[in-house]
């Protein structure tokens, strides 16, 4: 059988806020701003470049749902054509300007942004890439990686999380320039990944995460769907102060 991609994704608004501001890509589909009420898996050729990506529209600036559907329907549209770093830095580039350019001259609007995170996925590699502080780990038998970097200030002892992020796209009153974080790493059948927004980190430590995503290590993806929900379940638990994306990868054959 040839390689697969597959991916078991959900958007939830969590318990706090009134509504979802995160936006999914997952290949040509997407998810922007609405809710699943179950995980939904999907299947494709490794072959094409396939991005997935999490936005997480920026809380307490107007038009956060704006600006994530708007990066998320743009990778989605790009993504056959995200073959390379050069390519993708361009796209997330243009990105950028898209949300200043939406915002120009919609005071409702004013200073929209999000962040974003994710993967396109090629036959032979993952070229991992994000704005902001939305995340991507490598799940591996002995832990998570996170291979994403976080644009937010240096924490200060005893500290785990903060709400401050250094770098979006858009998020401001006039056009600033972004240095995206791309970095390719070698893909191979068995590897998997999980792209998710802050609701999920922020609520649920590293190694409870580690903790829930080693249960499923040696099965398919099959069993991704679960756990996406238990993922999600923790975040709940913990109080889901934020919306809640996330997206399990793994690369079948």
């Amino acid at each position: 059988m040839a390689p697969y991609i597959a991916v078991s994704a959900l958007s939830h608004e969590g318990l706090v806020r009134e509504h979802n501001e995160d936006s999914l890509t997952v290949g040509p589909w997407t998810l922007c701003a609405t809710v699943t009420t179950n995980p939904q898996t999907l299947l494709f050729p490794l072959g094409p470049p396939c991005v997935v990506a999490v936005a997480d529209g920026l809380g307490g600036h107007p038009g956060g749902e704006v600006a994530s559907a708007l990066v998320a329907r743009r990778l989605a549209a790009a993504g056959g054509g995200l073959g390379d770093e050069e390519a993708l830095r361009e796209e997330l580039q243009g990105c950028n300007r898209a949300v200043y350019a939406a915002a120009a001259g919609e005071p409702e609007l004013a200073a929209m942004g999000t962040t974003v995170a994710g993967l396109v996925l090629l036959p032979e590699q993952a070229v991992v890439f994000n704005v902001g502080d939305s995340r991507v780990y490598r799940v591996a038998a002995d832990g998570l990686q996170r291979v994403s970097v976080d644009d937010s200030p240096p924490l200060p002892p005893g500290r785990r999380t903060t709400s401050v992020v250094t770098q979006t796209l858009g998020g401001s009153l006039g056009l600033t320039f972004v240095e995206p974080h791309v970095r390719v790493a070698p893909l191979a059948a068995g590897d998997r990944y999980l792209v998710c927004s802050d609701g999920l980190t922020d609520p649920v430590p590293e190694e409870e995460l580690c903790g829930l995503l080693a249960r499923s290590y040696d099965t398919s993806e099959r069993a991704d769907g679960k756990t996406a929900f238990e993922l999600w379940k923790a975040a709940i638990e913990a109080g889901g102060p934020d919306n809640i994306t996330l997206a399990l990868v793994r690369i079948g054959e």
